[in-house]
């Protein structure tokens, strides 16, 4: 892998010149030193940091936590990355219980509009409570009766 130019460096990890640039401004990568060609030369180190930041994304790492894991190559350690995996994977626990209330406020907004008053659809109404309701993001999709028996 030494002694490819940026742009055979990119093709080789499937992305693009400026994803490279972009990284190196961030400081996740380095700027490489010149080869007797003049040109920048990419090592099997670079393309391990590629690889590390291209997978670390694909797990939902921002690029700070990624920055923070790579850190100097010798400060990586198991217990570090393990740390940052079990963070990422409360928030995306989180993130997928605010999605779920998000779903069953939906749902009684679907029901409020096909069974509901007009009134109430329009106005984002879902019976006992508004959308915005936190008590609403309980998993139940009960709407109140008085949603249930009005016309449309």
């Amino acid at each position: 892998m030494a002694g490819l130019t940026i742009g055979k460096f990119a093709v080789a990890e499937g992305v693009g010149v400026e994803t490279v640039r972009f990284y190196q401004r961030r400081g996740l990568l380095a700027q490489p030193a010149r080869g007797r060609s003049g040109f920048r030369e990419y090592t099997e180190d670079e393309r391990w940091r590629l690889a590390f930041i291209r997978r670390a994304r694909g797990l939902g790492f921002t690029l700070a936590e990624i920055s923070d894991l790579l850190g100097p190559a010798e400060a990586r350690s198991t217990d570090e990355i393990v740390r940052a995996a079990e963070a990422k994977l409360a928030a995306v626990a989180d993130q997928l219980g605010e999605l779920a209330r998000v779903q069953c406020r939906l749902r009684r907004l679907v029901q409020v509009c096909a069974h509901g008053s007009s009134a109430d659809c329009l106005a984002l109404h879902l019976g006992d409570g508004h959308l915005g309701d936190e008590h609403l993001g309980d998993g139940h999709d009960q709407l109140s009766s008085s949603a249930l028996s009005s016309p449309r």
